[in-house]
């Protein structure tokens, strides 16, 4: 008999080495189980995000289409010449281009979302919404077009004002300073 016996025996000392191995299974399985989670997981977010990215986009478009309708509507009830209006305007994502040069109001964003049908000018009350694809995204165009009746200006200069994202509200004041020589409203715009 050898030392080692007298006190164990040999159905002890394999409970012994079981017991050892089921702690290592047990770290095994958990490591297993998490990387399991940490896949799911990640297919959820690889599904979701887009879409949540889609959703936020279509809700910044809402709201961009609603500041666009309530510039116009600013500029067509302005009334006389020296009548000034300020409205607030807010751009989470997205650019604002005040067109003097073409008298034109333009608001674009890069969407993951198709807004409308791509490549066709499509008509939202006197805003004129284009969707365009590009590579990985969608570029969304709202254009008010004031070429007709409005001479638009910004700080008294025709030029191109672009207004970026800002965490604040910008101020967009629109002065009314009267007919022109060709007989168009003048706009004078700023930002304060």
């Amino acid at each position: 008999m050898r030392t080692f016996d007298r006190f164990f025996t040999v159905p002890e000392i394999m409970n012994k080495k079981r017991g050892k191995n089921k702690t290592g299974q047990v770290w095994i399985e958990t490591v297993i189980y998490t990387l399991i989670a940490f896949v799911m997981i990640g297919l959820v977010l690889g599904y979701a995000r887009p879409k949540i990215a889609e959703m936020q986009d279509e809700a910044i478009l809402q709201r961009s289409t609603e500041m666009m309708k309530e510039i116009d509507l600013t500029i067509l009830d302005m009334g006389g010449a020296g009548n000034q209006r300020i409205r607030e305007i807010t751009i989470k994502k997205g650019e604002l281009k005040l067109d003097c040069v073409n008298n034109k109001i333009i608001f674009e964003l890069e969407s993951k979302k198709m807004h409308s049908e791509p490549g066709r000018n499509i008509s939202d009350g006197s805003i004129i919404v284009l969707t365009q694809k590009r590579t990985g995204y969608y570029l969304v165009t709202l254009t008010l077009d004031y070429s007709s009746q409005y001479n638009l200006k910004f700080n008294g200069e025709k030029i191109l004002k672009v207004i970026g994202t800002a965490s604040n509200p910008y101020r967009l004041s629109i002065l009314n300073e009267g007919e022109d020589s060709n007989g168009k409203i003048v706009m004078n715009m700023s930002l304060s």
